[in-house]
């Protein structure tokens, strides 16, 4: 038997079951749509204590290399902490007064450390042995920034000059530029190697070929920043695209076109820029402060790219941050902090979902983020 009226209240079941159906599979469409939830570091991951860490803008004395080992210049003494078992090793210790580590760099493959000295001196260090390999002599003043190019070890100085370093030959000097008007606080290689960028304190970039290097004659000099030029970092996933950070009197973000030699974009960020690091998994890029007039100071912010809208901040350091660098695998970054502190973040990980933010907000509370002395 069959009710009177039964056919016509099941197909009001089936309709209303399709369009629940329906309206289930377009919420579930738009959660796939929608923008992954960044989490942004409530905390460090790691605090370590770093006594002699020199309050100087100018200096690079940290370098994290291929071999998971942070090296790092603490007054007149060298260490080297390798993050995988977090063991703590001495590579030497100057005993000549006022002679310390102003520019540390590992080579590619992190087997050599490149360590400039205040007293102009450029030395080459073997890691693994301890050892000292060769001295390289050509700077008249402190040497603050050092970039390696395969065999190529480029060195910059307060003595104004640009020297490129080979060092598979007894006669190592390959050529010697001399433009920047003071100190040359920046330097960065392309990831093809093709092009250097040089900042100096007098305000100047310069995009120089490694094929003409040895006539002086650069490709592009940007005059657009109002302090010195000690930030730099070339994009990953951008050929020819570089960005670069001033000091107090600029605090600009740049990233330029090196192969049409414009400015593409510029963001005020109200606070000194002491170091870029871009994200290789997603594209943004992490800047680190120090100075401001405002409240902005000493923090890392992140940024998103190309829109360099900002993403978020964190870290609010007492005093400012001196210098910036990137794990290995390229998720964590550190900072090293007037305070004489190295603070380990893991920020550049993979995005989260927005049905992962439980499990983001239980990481709070983990061991990942306590401090560590």
């Amino acid at each position: 038997m069959v009710f009177k009226g039964s056919s016509k209240s099941s197909t009001k079941s089936i309709r209303f079951v399709d369009e629940l159906r329906q309206e289930m599979a377009t919420i579930s469409d738009n959660k796939s749509k929608q923008a992954p939830y960044r989490s942004i570091p409530k905390a460090e991951m790691i605090v370590l204590d770093a006594p002699g860490l020199l309050d100087d803008y100018y200096v690079n004395i940290m370098s994290w290399g291929k071999n998971n080992v942070l090296a790092v210049g603490l007054g007149p003494t060298l260490y080297l902490w390798n993050s995988v078992d977090q063991r703590i090793h001495k590579l030497f210790h100057v005993r000549e007064e006022d002679n310390w580590p102003t520019s540390i760099t590992w080579s590619e493959e992190a087997r050599t450390l490149a360590v400039g000295y205040t007293c102009s001196n450029l030395q080459l260090w073997d890691a693994e042995s301890s050892k000292l390999i060769r001295s390289l002599q050509g700077h008249s003043e402190r040497i603050t920034s050092t970039a390696w190019n395969g065999h190529i070890l480029t060195s910059g100085s307060r003595d104004k000059s640009i020297i490129n370093h080979d060092i598979r030959a007894r006669n190592h000097l390959a050529s010697c530029i001399k433009k920047h008007s003071d100190e040359v606080c920046g330097l960065k290689w392309s990831n093809e190697g093709d092009r250097l960028a040089s900042g100096g304190s007098e305000k100047q970039l310069y995009i120089w070929e490694a094929s003409k290097m040895s006539s002086s004659k650069f490709l592009h000099l940007f005059t657009d920043h109002c302090a010195a030029v000690k930030a730099l970092a070339w994009c990953p996933y951008q050929h020819n695209v570089l960005a670069s950070g001033g000091g107090w009197n600029d605090r600009c973000i740049r990233i330029w076109n090196t192969q049409k030699g414009i400015c593409i974009h510029s963001i005020e960020t109200k606070a000194q820029i002491s170091g870029l690091e871009w994200n290789r998994h997603h594209k943004e890029i992490l800047s680190s402060h120090g100075y401001s007039t405002g409240e902005d100071q000493n923090k890392l912010c992140l940024w998103k790219y190309p829109s360099m809208t900002k993403v978020g901040e964190f870290g609010n350091h007492e005093p400012r941050i001196i210098n910036l660098c990137q794990s290995p695998d390229g998720v964590t970054v550190v900072s090293a902090v007037a305070d004489e502190t190295l603070r380990f973040w893991d920020v550049f990980g993979p995005p989260m979902t927005g049905t992962s933010m439980a499990s983001d907000l239980q990481g709070l509370f983990s061991s990942r983020n306590s401090l560590i002395r």
